[in-house]
């Protein structure tokens, strides 16, 4: 296909790897493939019942048209609801905003505040969208090397060497996608003792996974740390993870009502609004029923269990336990150098992911994916019995390599 007609925002990204990894096991079992999929970035459970409920009641009487851009009333009053409930935030109606997923409003929130020289500062491992979402808006990724040793955690030192008179945003995603950390208390004051320094940076906290933590870890925001940092941070979340509405694509932020303003104006000539049917059900998930949150927590703790068991002496990996979302992001350095049964050598986790898919019939994400090599990506969003079928496979192909 000829590029003549292509933007150099676009040749100059690449699609996103975690969803393309997605579409491929769909196509290979099409193809009658028999795929293990681990890649998947999404729970596996149905959408809460109630929340099934509202959108038909919503559609049976006819709220099926246009709402107000940045949400309706009715949505709007729900999150702030939410964040009050659940974090201990007070947000007015007018410092929210919903859109077509968390994804949508990070972009939009990029665009209304980028300008061609601006700097957005990105820890590694990253979620793969963040870097190519600041170069579509003309502006530059900063990217700051994650360290395992570390917690895959970013210190307060590497963040103050970080920034620069033309740094405009820091993206903090707690709980992480891939690596699962999930930042202390005592982490996020000394980030915020930084931040407070630079009245210039924006800060986005990405917070999607909120409601998944393990173990002694706790979700705390950052802003209810540091309010003083409330009026230049923008929290990004919704209703995918927390909820099992991946499909619905509905997401939130919020944030000081200039920059809600700002993304509202895009979002008028853009989306106009998110669906009217999923900012119904998207009330009953954040003012309605939260025990199915709970339930869903309690087995992704039996999930991550079962993974961290199973991948235990698997030679060439390890891992660090994840305290949050649902991922395990496994070391591989140990299988560096190996040669497969075909006599290939494995020089990268990228040709690891190629190898483990193409013999063993497992799809995985590579670490490249999110900045940091050489790892692995494997998702416990999976019932248990794909969860051992896809450890033995891996457990045989790394047996395999010589």
């Amino acid at each position: 296909m000829s590029t003549a007609f292509l933007s150099e925002r676009v040749l100059g990204i690449a699609p996103s790897p975690s969803v393309a990894a997605n579409a491929l096991v769909t196509e290979l079992r099409a193809q009658g493939r028999d795929i293990v999929n681990f890649t998947v970035g999404e729970p596996d459970f149905d959408t809460p019942t109630h929340i099934l409920h509202a959108a038909r009641l919503a559609m049976e009487s006819g709220d099926t048209h246009y709402t107000a851009t940045t949400g309706t009333l009715a949505l709007r009053q729900a999150i702030c609801l939410k964040l009050s409930r659940d974090n201990d935030l007070v947000y007015g109606l007018d410092e929210v905003v919903a859109g077509c997923g968390g994804k949508h409003i990070i972009y939009h929130a990029l665009a209304a505040t980028l300008n061609r020289g601006d700097e957005v500062i990105v820890h590694t491992p990253y979620w793969v969208s963040y870097p190519d979402m600041t170069r579509l808006n003309d502006a530059t990724p900063v990217i700051i090397p994650g360290d395992e040793h570390q917690g895959f955690k970013l210190s307060p030192e590497a963040l103050e060497q970080a920034i620069t008179p033309r740094t405009k945003w820091v993206i903090l995603n707690s709980p992480n996608n891939p690596s699962g950390a999930v930042y202390s208390e005592a982490e996020l004051l000394a980030l915020a003792l930084v931040l407070r320094a630079h009245p210039h940076v924006l800060v986005m906290a990405d917070e999607i996974y909120e409601h998944f933590v393990y173990g002694n870890a706790r979700h705390v925001p950052l802003t209810r740390l540091a309010p003083d940092l409330k009026p230049r941070t923008l929290i990004i979340n919704g209703a995918s993870k927390g909820y099992a509405m991946t499909g619905w694509r509905l997401g939130f932020g919020a944030g000081p009502a200039w920059l809600i303003a700002a993304i509202g104006k895009l979002l008028s000539q853009t989306t106009t609004c998110p669906s009217s049917l999923s900012q119904a059900a998207a009330v009953a998930a954040f003012a309605g029923e939260q025990a199915p949150i709970t339930a869903m927590r309690d087995e992704y703790v039996r999930r991550r269990a079962l993974m961290l068991e199973r991948l235990a002496g698997i030679p060439g990996v390890s891992v660090t336990p994840p305290d949050g979302a649902f991922y395990v992001f496994a070391n591989v350095s140990g299988l560096m150098g190996k040669l497969t049964p075909q006599g290939d050598p494995l020089e990268s986790d990228t040709q690891l992911v190629e190898y483990l898919l193409r013999e063993y019939g497992l799809a995985t994400v590579s670490g490249a994916a999110y900045g940091m090599s050489p790892y692995v990506r494997l998702s416990f969003a999976s019932a248990p019995d794909v969860i051992e079928e896809g450890c033995r496979r891996l457990r045989d192909a790394c047996h395999d390599l010589r």
